[in-house]
């Protein structure tokens, strides 16, 4: 077991790695040109040279990409381009934002989800099973943005309940901000909750199926029973990586659901940063979520394998 979760680890830092160097490249291949942009396009070429120099944008790609790996490693995350501010204070405001909605939609979305899907494994080919399905379909078919603006145009524009714009601050109150972030959350809900609610039905279901559950069935045991006591806690290795998967997408897949909303997180922060060309912004927020990202399925392979023994039962066979 030791070993199984060194050498999750060992992947998870080498993944991060990658994403690094993809991280990199991808902000170097932006077009524009990053010191025409700070200083504006009236600005002459010997004051495009001397920020290009200051920044060191004429160090060769792979010298810069070192310092800026050093750097993040160390927890310096360099300055903001654009207002000359640590990165680190700018962003660490935005993630905490972003984090907190993300919470807010996973403590009720996955209890909620994955108890609907043990109901409908249980009720299968019933009309709540079909209506369920059907209806999770639909939420995870409809794109982010669009679903937002739906539920603005029904619950801010239509019926007036909750505001349009997800205006939060520091110091605000705890229903003030429930009520800001409603409409956001219900989003990320939504989408996560039909896509976990699929899944463990799916796993519960596969469960079903093995022999030792219908040796249960000819002992003539009640269907929650069965599904409760047999199945559900045989189907948890799934069901960790489907919920680590989603609460990762909350964190991470929530940049149109930021701008939609005009909520104050990570996603609309990079956004922001793109629009503008702040490369060290963009390369912070996005080894953020990478990072984020990378750690939760590592969780969740260490969890699987806890809660399975089957999973880690070859590889110390093979050892």
């Amino acid at each position: 077991m030791g070993r199984l979760i060194l050498g999750r680890l060992l992947q998870g830092i080498v993944t991060l790695w990658l994403v690094s160097v993809l991280v990199f490249v991808g902000t170097q291949l932006l077009p524009g040109d990053v010191a025409a942009s700070i200083l504006g396009q009236n600005a002459t070429p010997g004051a495009l040279e001397a920020i290009r120099r200051e920044l060191g944008l004429n160090d060769p790609a792979p010298l810069r990409y070192l310092q800026w790996l050093a750097g993040f490693v160390q927890g310096d995350l360099g300055m903001s381009l654009a207002n000359r501010q640590p990165v680190a204070d700018l962003l660490w405001p935005r993630f905490w934002n972003t984090m907190s909605l993300a919470a807010y939609a996973a403590v009720i979305g996955v209890p909620l989800a994955t108890g609907i899907g043990v109901l409908t494994a249980m009720l299968r080919g019933t009309v709540f099973d079909r209506v369920s399905n059907i209806v999770a379909l639909a939420m995870v078919s409809l794109p982010e943005y669009f679903l937002g603006l739906l539920l603005i145009l029904f619950f801010s524009v239509k019926w007036n309940i909750l505001p349009s714009l997800a205006d939060v601050y520091p110091g605000m109150g705890f229903w003030p901000w429930i009520k800001a972030t409603t409409l956001p959350m219900l989003v990320l809900l939504l989408v996560t909750a039909a896509q976990i609610m699929r899944m463990t039905r799916t796993a519960v279901l596969s469960v079903m199926e093995a022999p030792y559950i219908e040796t249960a069935w000819l002992k003539g045991l009640r269907t929650g029973r069965v599904v409760l006591r047999h199945a559900a806690p045989n189907a948890v290795a799934p069901v960790i990586n489907v919920v680590a998967f989603n609460v990762a997408y909350l964190i991470t897949g929530v940049v149109l659901v930021e701008v939609v909303f005009n909520y104050n997180g990570l996603g609309r922060f990079m956004v922001d940063a793109v629009s503008k060309r702040d490369l060290p912004m963009v390369q912070a927020a996005a080894m953020v979520f990478g990072a984020v990202y990378v750690l939760l399925n590592m969780v969740a392979d260490i969890g699987a394998i806890a809660a399975n023994p089957r999973l880690r039962k070859p590889r110390e066979t093979g050892a």
